[in-house]
């Protein structure tokens, strides 16, 4: 079975041509560019963005998150350590400098951005009513691509986006949608209460939650012989050399553990799979892609970048009620409700040599939203970065991903 990478990297041909301190509100009027920040800092990154866009930045002390409204309120990048701190999201600094938009798609990048699914068989948002499943033929949704949400309020902590959109499926099937996006900077304090831990002293971190609904504004209920919706983040963050994603599944006799085989199968020295969790080497380096299905996906995952000694944590909503989320496959389906819950992409080169990132991915994906008119599906997402020593770090990564740093770095050392 052939099937799209989900989050965009197909369309790359096509793009590639073109802290603890008080709480501060957003700056207002663009700088010119400091050269006192380098690429690789987010003080460079918010820089860049004040000269082509009208970001929303969040902060408190020097924990940092930048959101673009006009990209659907995606956040654009983070930083734990102030405006010299590294830029966790991977921006697409070409394509939003040229101001012209693409066919297909606009992957102006970001670290966490919504979507919905699903992007191909015959319930598909990407493609019209008995198109071709091709290249040619596939068109992201305007308001996921080219339309800017609404900004409804926002302050120091916290900002919502919201915005009305139709969207008719490749059955002929319309969705009539509000959607509503919130935003919300954690506290150190918060930070801990929703880990359910005591943070080691001495690091610098940066966490965000985003609330994401999508109401059923419509007067026909939303089924499987209609199709549903899901709700789907997508994160592409500033890879290194020495990242890996890591992803504890469920144990047991619960069937297959991953999908490995998106665009060929995912080279033995890149994929690990221990008693422990799933690793997945996200160096930018090379191509692929690995899913993690309903019966064996928990709501932690996250990665390890060991050159900047950054660890990811992302917690996620997961409904263990059920196992129908929404299939993407690039074909008429005999199961279209057999999708992934997790994701992991790692960019790399195309069999041309052309290369959109590098970038890695992590990503979720909601339940199918089998909505009657008026109800609401909701899909929570928290991502945490932490900075500091591999001693403090380590006691995160036991206990949220349940492998210690040491463990993680030894997956793909060279022997």
């Amino acid at each position: 079975m052939k099937s799209f990478h989900r989050s965009v990297t197909l369309a790359a041909a096509i793009v590639l041509a073109a802290g603890t301190r008080a709480a501060t509100a957003s700056p207002t009027h663009p700088p010119t560019m400091n050269s006192t920040y380098t690429k690789g800092q987010y003080g460079f990154d918010l820089q860049f963005l004040q000269q082509h866009l009208k970001p929303v930045e969040l902060s408190n002390g020097d924990a940092r998150v930048l959101i673009a409204p006009e990209y659907q309120g995606r956040v654009m990048t983070s930083s734990a350590s102030g405006g010299n701190g590294f830029s966790f999201g991977w921006i697409n600094r070409p394509l939003i400098e040229s101001g012209k938009p693409q066919p297909h798609i606009n992957a102006y990048g970001g670290e966490e951005r919504l979507w919905f699914g699903p992007e191909g068989g015959q319930f598909s948002i990407f493609f019209a009513k008995d198109a071709a499943f091709d290249l040619a033929h596939w068109q992201t949704p305007a308001c996921l691509d080219t339309e800017a949400f609404q900004t409804d309020a926002a302050d120091a902590r916290t900002a919502s986006f919201s915005k009305h959109a139709k969207l008719t499926n490749y059955s002929g099937f319309t969705f009539e949608v509000a959607v509503t996006r919130k935003i919300s900077l954690l506290s150190p304090a918060e930070i801990a209460a929703k880990l359910d831990l005591e943070l080691p002293a001495g690091l610098h971190m940066v966490a965000y939650e985003t609330d994401n609904r999508v109401q059923n504004t419509g007067k026909l209920p939303w089924a499987k012989e209609t199709g549903a919706l899901s709700i789907w983040l997508l994160g592409m963050m500033n890879p290194s050399p020495e990242v890996t994603v890591v992803i504890p599944y469920q144990k047991g006799d619960l069937g297959t553990i991953l999908k490995d085989d998106y665009f060929g199968k995912v080279p033995a020295d890149r994929l690990k799979i221990s008693e422990a969790a799933v690793f997945f080497k996200a160096d930018g380096k090379c191509r692929s892609k690995i899913g993690i299905p309903p019966k064996r996906a928990l709501p932690t995952f996250g990665s390890y970048d060991a050159a900047n000694k950054v660890l990811t944590i992302v917690e996620t909503t997961l409904d263990p009620s059920t196992t129908d989320f929404v299939n993407s496959a690039w074909e008429i389906q005999q199961d279209p409700f057999s999708g992934d819950v997790i994701n992991s992409y790692n960019d790399g080169p195309l069999a041309d040599g052309t290369q959109m990132g590098p970038f890695y991915e992590l990503e979720s994906s909601s339940k199918a939203g089998f909505l009657q008119p008026g109800e609401t599906l909701r899909h929570v997402q928290r991502t945490f970065h932490f900075e500091g020593d591999a001693a403090a770090l380590t006691q995160i990564a036991g206990k949220k991903l349940g492998v210690s740093l040491a463990d993680i770095q030894a997956v793909f050392a060279t022997k």
